[in-house]
């Protein structure tokens, strides 16, 4: 993999809307400002690409505009990394503006930058993994850096810590305390804090004893799914198959798995589906072992603990529950094509290469 340089204080950092256009609209502008004074204090400098800040319906209309941003982002030389606003549900139709460009690929593989987002930004991370770059499965601006209490959540700003020079991190570990998403996002809720829960369980093993290593290949299971069902999008399952978003049975082979699910909460039956439909490419047949991450809120969290186990049916691949990533608040970052390893016996998840490349910039 083609791995980025670690952010240094200084460093300009690009904010993309390559989704959902909310970060424009009036009802987000304090978000927006907490967001950027939070990057500020961080010894970065937020751009606020072209388009980022056009809205809902211009954004939903041009997703050109969008992939334009993203273009000229890995353009330009001062930038060094780049934090999606938020994620949505048509990322996919970036990829004909993106993977038809001749520069842009060259751009990202000869100057690949960090690269942070979750959710329907599955799709981008999707999109680098084909051209071979490394990305981080993490924080994004609005639900992670606008956090509406006076400070960020302590394990998200220990995550987004990590993607400076000297504080990578080499294991993830359990969060002591996991967070209720809010219910308001007005105004009126600065400064409150988030209802907070101590973590009891940790890790858990699901089924499995073995230790297992791979790179790191996975997101969220709705936007992969949708990739081979067009059950949202009547198009996306023909971009997917003319653009290969969706990794090959090759690809997923000695991987290891992650996936989480979204703020829509699944039903444990809707979850079936959703495995069944990645299920039916054999990805559960090649993987090494899946990481799965705490579901919103705990909704149906025993329940679907048995969804897991009963759909995949392989009693032989490991599967760890409970992890800090995805929609579930605090969240950590995984870094796409990371070769890892999960220590079954003490529930560690430990990164067995660097995700950077040497910072070789002038002070």
């Amino acid at each position: 993999m083609i791995k980025p340089t670690a952010l240094r204080t200084g460093d300009r950092v690009a904010i993309l809307s390559l989704s959902s256009g909310m970060l424009g609209e009036e009802f987000c502008f304090h978000q927006l400002e907490i967001g950027k004074k939070r990057l500020e204090s961080m010894g970065l400098k937020p751009i606020f690409m072209p388009n980022t800040l056009k809205g809902l319906d211009y954004l939903k209309n041009y997703p050109e505009a969008r992939a334009q941003d993203l273009k000229d982002a890995f353009k330009d030389p001062m930038i060094k990394g780049i934090f999606c606003a938020i994620g949505g549900d048509d990322t996919y139709r970036l990829a004909p503006y993106l993977l038809e460009d001749k520069e842009f690929i060259q751009n990202v593989q000869k100057n690949p930058k960090l690269f942070t987002g979750f959710s329907d930004t599955t799709i981008n991370h999707l999109l680098f993994y084909q051209l071979g770059m490394t990305s981080f499965y993490g924080p994004n601006f609005i639900n992670d850096l606008a956090e509406l209490a006076d400070n960020l959540l302590p394990y998200t700003e220990d995550t987004i810590q990590s993607y400076f020079e000297g504080f990578e991190q080499k294991e993830l570990v359990s969060s002591d305390y996991w967070y209720e998403e809010r219910i308001d996002f007005s105004k009126q809720s600065i400064g409150t804090q988030r209802v907070q829960h101590l973590e009891e369980r940790g890790y858990e093993i699901l089924q499995g004893t073995d230790s297992f290593s791979g790179a790191l290949l996975g997101g969220c299971l709705e936007s992969l799914s949708d990739l081979l069902s067009s059950e949202r999008y009547a198009d996306e399952g023909l971009i997917n198959q003319q653009y290969s978003l969706y990794p090959s049975l090759e690809q997923w082979k000695d991987k290891v798995l992650f996936l989480e699910t979204s703020e829509e909460k699944p039903t444990p039956k809707q979850l079936e589906q959703l495995l069944l439909t990645l299920k039916r490419t054999g990805v559960f047949s090649v993987i090494t072992g899946l990481l799965v991450g705490k579901p919103q809120d705990e909704k149906y969290y025993e329940e679907y603990k048995e969804i897991y186990k009963r759909t995949i049916n392989r009693t032989s691949l490991p599967i760890l529950y409970n992890i800090n990533f995805g929609h579930a608040y605090p969240r950590c970052a995984l870094p796409y094509g990371i070769k890892t390893t999960v220590d079954m016996v003490n529930k560690k998840i430990i990164f067995e290469e660097s995700c950077f490349q040497t910072n070789t910039a002038s002070e």
